[in-house]
Order: C-alpha cells, then structure tokens, then sequence
C-alpha cells in the first residue's frame, strides 16, 4: 500500500512541477472564462443594450463568487491550504467588482421595479430584503476572515468563517438568483 501511495505522491508531484496542469485554481478559472466569455459574446451578438447587459454580467460575477467560495471550502475540506487561499482571494474580488459594478449601475439607472405583483413578487421582496440585508452583515466578516487568515491568525479565522462562509454563500447565490427573478422570470410571468 505504501508503494501505491509514494507512486501517487510523486505522480501529484511531477504534475504540480508542470506550469499550468498541476494548477487547480489555474484551471477554475480558465473554467469560468470559457462559460463567461461565450455568454458575454451572446449577448453582444443578440444586441442586448447596455442597460440589459449590465445586470447579467454582475449576476455572472456573483456566479463567479460563488463557485470560488464552493472551491474553497472543498479546498480546505481537504487541508488545500494554497488553493483555498487562492479561491477566497478570487471570490473577494469577484464580489468587489460585482458591488463596484452594481453600484455604478444603481447610480446611472436607479432601482429596477418587478414587474408584477403576484406571489413571484412576493418571493422575490422576501429573497431581495434577505439578501440586501445579509450583504450589509457579511462586509466586515469577510474582511476579518480574510484579513484573520493572512496574518495567519488560524484559529480565530477558523471561528469566524464557520458563520461568514454561509452567509456569503448564501449573498452570493441569491444575487444570481435576484437576478433571474427580476430580469428573467417576472417578464415572462408578466
């Protein structure tokens, strides 16, 4: 058994010396643009406005985020501490540049109205207000977590992302999920 374990150790080693193949994170997000990149151009070649346009891409970079934040739990699930560090670090800043981009779409065209006023009005105010609400708390505990974890403060870093992963993760995933309410499914229910 100790044969097969040192094969498979030098076989990971030999991989990892290789300058993309041995790069997960490199790999992730090489994964993402080809999902990212197509879409973006489908939407260009439709003839989306810009106003159209924009809401989509910050839902793809809140999809973005949350498929870092799922990497990186996965990572340090198995004691990946470079790839988890890596995948918190991208879904910071695909977070950041999705709040940067959101609130310059805010500023330019203001609040976007659902078009209805039935049960999916409902539960996309219920879904809205918690996510509005848990991406104001999140804020400073991803900034702790992250700053907790480069000063490689462990164990408190460890406490503290026990209640910030979840919560950020659930920030996340509802913002794609605002999104498709708003944009997608309300205009076709109305």
């Amino acid at each position: 058994m100790a044969s097969a374990e040192h094969t498979a150790d030098r076989a990971a080693d030999e991989l990892a010396g290789r300058p993309f193949f041995g790069k997960p994170f490199a790999w992730l997000a090489f994964a993402l643009a080809l999902v990212a990149v197509p879409l973006v151009g489908y939407m260009v070649r439709a003839g989306l406005v810009w106003n159209r346009m924009h809401p989509a891409i910050n839902a793809m970079l809140n999809g973005t985020s949350t498929v870092f934040l799922l990497a990186g739990w996965l990572a340090i699930r198995r004691r990946q501490i470079a790839f988890h560090r890596a995948c918190m670090v991208s879904a910071f800043a695909a977070s950041s540049v999705f709040l940067a981009s959101y609130l310059a779409r805010f500023a330019i065209s203001g609040t976007h109205r659902y078009p209805g006023a039935g049960w999916d009005k409902t539960l996309y105010l219920i879904i809205l207000f918690s996510h509005m609400l848990l991406a104001v708390i999140v804020l400073p505990m991803v900034l702790r977590s992250l700053w907790l974890g480069y000063k490689g403060r462990y164990a408190e870093h460890r406490r503290l992302a026990r209640w910030t992963w979840p919560i950020w993760m659930y920030v996340s995933t509802t913002g794609v999920l605002v999104y498709l309410l708003l944009y997608q499914l309300g205009p076709a229910l109305h």
